[in-house]
């Protein structure tokens, strides 16, 4: 193991244990389903189940079918409130694997099957910290899709389910598993940059992210062929709406939408490449600006976070209605990280400060010299093996299923994308989404792991 990567794993039990107050309780999270699970051998076959068989369901099963040959997987089960969803993701099973999977309404039922040793959950937003903590508890590992909670205590639940159980669980933000942002990681821990007091992220799109006016799901579907009660999982309760049903990211009661979907990603990243967990203050603002639809969730977005042990100020940007000039920079005294495009960008520069290149953004001119006088680190980091690479890679990421698939084996190692992380940047988005629908700054007491309107006391 990398001596980088040794030191994460003593920094995410040096943070488990204190930074973020990490207390686990027994009461509540009872193991008696654990009996269903099976112990994993080396060369044992995995079995995955698939609950909430949506559109980022289908991404997960293409992820699997990756490393079905060489990390020795399979499918057995799909699980849907919704028959049609059950059964095209049970089609779509057959046609990938040319296996047929049991199909289950209710995750219970599922989750009793002795030969499923693992769950990929692709549910709602609102839906993941309730679900993962049910999974655990039934003895199955688990890959949970981001954010992990929308919900602190929800977060808290989740979190005390995982530390209570002995199962392995990566979060969906898989960017923490890629080369590329690896190499990003390890050039910012190695000081190159000097003291980072920076980091910006400006990630964009121009569409109704989120709405289709003529969603074909929200015409086929009708009330008696799901379970709509079910589907609220404890939210207050409001007719049937496949709107809300099927574009849960715009609603408020069930996502923060951009904080949610999007800065869960970012500031995840902005943990990994720095070694620090949950923001200690939070301000954003924003609006529906460009799409007045159905929507209750801005389409244009920026937060501003502080995080005061490593003086550290951190932007997050989006908006929807106008995609240009996506990048990510990472501010040092010594050196700047620069990415061209936004999630899981491959296009890193880096900048030593010493060079003084004028123009801000538009360093191509200054650059030239700088390459034809034989400097190549600007473009390639060549030291750290990190070539000039793509500005879009597709977020089915082989790499961070396979890390789950490796802890899963071997279960003494801690998975990228662990519980930890996840607790992380859902604390981050959650912060994020109540300062900008209160209108306040906002705080986080560490001690009590609550998020206040007033500074907290060290």
């Amino acid at each position: 193991m990398a001596k980088s990567e040794l030191s994460r794993r003593k920094f995410i039990g040096k943070t488990a244990a204190g930074l973020v107050g990490v207390a686990v309780s027994s009461s509540g999270t009872s193991m008696g389903a654990a009996s269903y699970s099976r112990i994993i051998g080396a060369n044992d076959r995995i079995n995955i189940g698939f609950l909430g068989c949506g559109s980022r369901s289908s991404d997960h099963q293409r992820m699997v079918k990756t490393s079905e040959k060489d990390k020795n997987i399979g499918v057995v089960a799909v699980c849907d409130i919704w028959k049609l969803n059950k059964e095209k993701a049970a089609a779509n099973c057959k046609k990938l694997f040319g296996t047929d999977v049991k199909q289950f309404k209710y995750s219970e039922e599922m989750l009793i099957m002795p030969e499923l040793d693992a769950v990929m959950i692709g549910t709602g937003d609102f839906q993941h910290a309730k679900i993962l903590a049910e999974v655990v508890k039934a003895g199955k590992d688990c890959y949970c899709e981001k954010p992990m909670a929308i919900d602190v205590e929800e977060a808290k639940l989740a979190r005390s389910a995982v530390l209570a159980s002995k199962q392995v669980v990566q979060c969906g933000s898989q960017w923490v598993s890629d080369p590329v942002q690896k190499k990003v990681r390890d050039i910012v821990l190695s000081g190159k940059l000097g003291q980072i007091t920076k980091i910006e992220q400006v990630w964009n799109d121009n569409g109704p992210r989120w709405h289709v006016p003529n969603d074909p799901d929200v015409a086929a579907i009708r009330e008696e062929d799901t379970d709509w009660n079910r589907w609220l999982l404890g939210k207050p309760y409001v007719p049937f709406d496949p709107w809300k049903y099927f574009e849960f990211r715009i609603f408020r009661d069930y996502s923060g939408g951009i904080t949610s979907q999007w800065m869960s990603h970012a500031a995840g990243l902005v943990h990994f490449y720095t070694n620090t967990a949950i923001p200690d203050s939070m301000v954003a603002n924003g609006g529906i600006f460009g799409w007045p639809d159905i929507r209750q969730n801005p389409d244009t977005f920026q937060a501003l976070a502080t995080y005061d042990d490593a003086k550290l100020l951190y932007s997050y940007t989006s908006n929807y209605a106008n995609k240009f000039g996506d990048y990510t920079c990472i501010r040092g005294k010594d050196g700047t990280l620069f990415s061209h495009g936004g999630e899981g960008s491959a296009r890193w520069f880096f900048i030593p400060e010493h060079l003084n290149l004028t123009g801000g953004f538009d360093f191509y001119e200054g650059m030239k010299e700088t390459i034809n006088k034989g400097k190549a680190e600007i473009v390639t980091c060549e030291e750290y093996g990190m070539k000039l690479g793509p500005v879009y890679l597709s977020d089915e990421n082989k790499y961070h299923l396979d890390n789950w698939i490796d802890c899963m084996r071997n279960r003494s190692v801690v998975p990228n994308g662990n519980i930890h992380t996840g607790f992380w940047h859902s604390i981050a988005t959650i912060m994020a989404t109540r300062a900008y629908r209160e209108g306040k700054k906002l705080y986080l007491d560490r001690t009590k792991e609550e998020i206040v309107d007033h500074p907290v006391a060290v």
